[in-house]
């Protein structure tokens, strides 16, 4: 991994995650190569809706306003998948390869994948953020899907996209998602590896789950939930709390997530670079600095200030007063021990 890496470039500082074009640009090269003679008009036209979904110039939409699931995660997201698949293509059989339909249809539904995060100007207008939908945002991407595939002319992809979709999410479970061809389901592997790694092998994973999925979290209802009526559970008191426990989260569900459920799939990126893997490395790399802030417990270590990338201009201020809005309720509800617990460190 390139020592003097960008913040808002991908694992191999070559392209700007940050940038449609960019990524668009690098995909189109990847496919030209894997799939000779592929139109690529379609994936074209997704790249432009994408960037005017998350950017709020889709009719009906509002923009993208969570702050770690912004635009480049999204586009990281795709590269890898892009960069997967042709990995997986270039080391199976004629026989077993994805094709070039299907790789359209899998890079279309990761650009796709967090839709669900974008606040409709109708059906959402009693929604303060898109994080409030963190518990349900892949039912709500493959309900993007279903609209919009068949306006990209895409309406045969639409059963097997808005399934696959969920192998980015604990929505549904994975080993209960029936496809009737292997290469869909293999897809759906793809697809879910990518998003693990590439959010994870972001140079500045470690502050943005301290600084923004923590808020999207306390939004969403996950850092603390309502267990009952009048009684709430707390996951995580803080960012800094969220980080001491990513390294168990890591070991205990996204490595088996990794391995098991999506069958290695992360290994087709090692196709491209000459046998190493440059995804794993840089999530190595990441846990093993995570693990040296946690036992020095220096939180001075986690000082890079990434860019944000999203729709909505006063988001960030938003979120924040939304969070601090949300905390200070449960706190008034909570006896004092409980406040010390529910309060940000």
């Amino acid at each position: 991994m390139p020592q003097d890496r960008r913040n808002d470039y991908d694992v191999t500082n070559t392209v700007q995650v940050s940038n449609p074009v960019a990524v668009r640009d690098a995909v189109h090269e990847l496919f030209t190569e894997t799939f000779p003679g592929m139109s690529f008009d379609k994936l074209w036209l997704a790249f432009y809706d994408f960037e005017r979904l998350f950017t709020g110039r889709y009719p009906g939409y509002k923009g993208c306003d969570t702050t770690y699931h912004d635009m480049q995660h999204t586009l990281d997201m795709t590269l890898a998948v892009a960069r997967l698949l042709v990995g997986y293509e270039r080391s199976v059989e004629p026989t077993d390869r994805l094709g070039a339909g299907r790789a359209q249809m899998a890079v279309v539904t990761s650009l796709f994948h967090d839709s669900g995060y974008i606040r409709h100007a109708e059906r959402d207008k009693d929604y303060s953020n898109g994080a409030e939908f963190t518990l349900y945002h892949v039912s709500r991407s493959a309900d993007f899907l279903r609209r919009y595939l068949p306006e990209l002319g895409m309406a045969g992809d639409v059963g097997i996209s808005s399934m696959i979709v969920h192998f980015t999410g604990y929505e549904l479970d994975i080993d209960n998602i029936e496809l009737e061809d292997p290469r869909d389901i293999i897809c759906g592997h793809l697809i879910g590896t990518a998003d693990l790694i590439a959010q994870m092998a972001d140079r500045c994973y470690l502050e943005k789950c301290r600084d923004r999925l923590y808020k999207e979290f306390v939004v969403g209802g996950v850092a603390v939930e309502n267990a009952k009526p009048g009684q709430h559970m707390i996951r995580y008191r803080s960012g800094e709390d969220l980080l001491r426990k990513t390294p168990a989260f890591y070991q205990q569900v996204t490595r088996d997530r990794l391995n098991s459920k999506f069958n290695r799939a992360y290994r087709y990126a090692e196709v491209l670079y000459g046998g190493k893997n440059p995804y794993i490395d840089a999530i190595k790399s990441n846990v093993t600095h995570l693990v040296r802030v946690l036992k020095s417990n220096d939180w001075s270590l986690l000082r890079r200030e990434p860019a944000y990338f999203l729709g909505i201009t006063n988001a960030v201020h938003d979120i924040e007063q939304l969070v601090a809005r949300q905390l200070s309720s449960l706190a008034g509800k909570s006896s004092k021990a409980e406040n010390a617990l529910l309060m940000p460190a």
